[in-house]
């Protein structure tokens, strides 16, 4: 695993927003929104490639491409970013009806990426454990998935969440509407790592690699 690349205090424009949302008003803030997935959909069906490991693959894309989403806390309190961060998501036991976390190295090579998960997920579908692989490595984000379900709203209550600094991201139902295909897409995030233009440029790379699904090879 590569280390976390401390962030100079002295130079970082955040500095002030990051103590002040790390120590005066600690908060974490979420975000719902429905993001047009119609041409993805249509160029998965198109594909052998599995529509869940192509979503995970398009956040972990676009957590990579933005520090205030890499961002890490050392253990004496200051904020770090990692050079990449792995997804970590779930896979549902339909016959416990309960899920287990598990996580694959990103790869910016989708082909790559989704060889490794879709071995995963197959693996580790009928797993009675919660974490089969072991932790989740420190450099590591969040996805879960509710495919039975479409939202408009969605909170976590992380009782520890003020010193979690990954965003914790959950995927809806697709839903059918005015002739496109959406995709509810909840995004949690800690308020001393990001603000609400960072979220929202973080959702518009996720809306870019939807709409131009070229790499699915």
């Amino acid at each position: 695993m590569t280390s976390a690349i401390p962030i100079n205090l002295s130079t970082w424009p955040r500095r002030q927003h990051f103590e002040h949302y790390r120590s005066v008003v600690p908060c974490t803030y979420a975000i719902t929104v429905e993001l047009d997935a119609t041409v993805f959909v249509e160029t998965l069906r198109a594909s052998a490639r599995k529509s869940y490991v192509a979503q995970v693959w398009v956040l972990a894309t676009a957590v990579n491409q933005h520090d205030a989403f890499r961002m890490y806390l050392n253990s004496d309190g200051t904020p770090a970013t990692w050079p990449v961060v792995h997804p970590s998501f779930t896979v549902f036991n339909p016959e416990l009806e309960t899920f287990a976390s598990i996580w694959a190295p990103y790869d910016t090579s989708f082909a790559t990426f989704h060889d490794t998960a879709a071995a995963l997920l197959a693996e580790h579908r009928t797993a009675n454990e919660m974490f089969p692989q072991g932790p989740a490595p420190q450099n590591s984000f969040d996805v879960s998935s509710l495919p039975w379900t479409s939202f408009t709203g969605f909170t976590l209550a992380v009782q520890q969440g003020f010193d979690h600094l990954a965003p914790i991201i959950t995927l809806g139902r697709y839903v059918e509407r005015g002739g496109k295909v959406l995709l509810p897409v909840a995004l949690q995030v800690h308020h001393a790592a990001a603000d609400g233009f960072h979220a929202s440029r973080l959702l518009g790379t996720v809306q870019e690699l939807l709409d131009d699904p070229a790499w699915v090879d």
